[in-house]
């Protein structure tokens, strides 16, 4: 990667993204736990989940990740309350296509633009995934 590769993608509202992740650390009665390794690069990201009448009510996630991966655990986390398994399956399916080359992913999954440049580096998407698989799967799981 050369270094204005570099510089794109790891730019500076990644980095601010990466720190100031909303909701980190763990829940004392989740739900459902979910943890998610990245074999690739070694990122790994727990969730704790609640749901309440079929939505998020309570959402814990503990992150060791790449700056990509934390910044996207940063976006999910920003609005994951509230949400329905069915929304956080439609974010988890449009940001994979958006890494894929699809459109930016719609609201409340927009945030996700900011790592558009991450496209071309394939073997960061999965890094970028932990979170909202995790999330995904847990409410899934319920």
């Amino acid at each position: 990667m050369s270094d204005a590769e570099m510089m794109k993608l790891y730019s500076g509202r990644i980095l601010e993204l990466a720190a100031d992740i909303p909701h980190l650390g763990r829940l004392s009665g989740p739900m459902a736990t979910v943890r998610k390794r990245s074999p690739l690069c070694g990122s790994v990201v727990t969730v704790d989940l609640v749901l309440q009448n079929g939505r998020v009510s309570e959402f814990a996630q503990d992150v060791k990740a790449c700056a990509l991966g934390q910044a996207a655990a940063a976006i999910l986390g920003r609005g994951v309350i509230g949400l329905s398994t069915t929304e956080l399956q439609r974010g988890r399916d449009a940001l994979r296509a958006m890494l894929a080359g699809g459109p930016v992913p719609p609201a409340p999954f927009d945030g996700f633009a900011v790592l558009e440049p991450a496209r071309a580096f394939r073997n960061r998407h999965a890094s970028i995934l932990l979170a909202i698989e995790a999330t995904a799967e847990a409410a899934e799981s319920l």
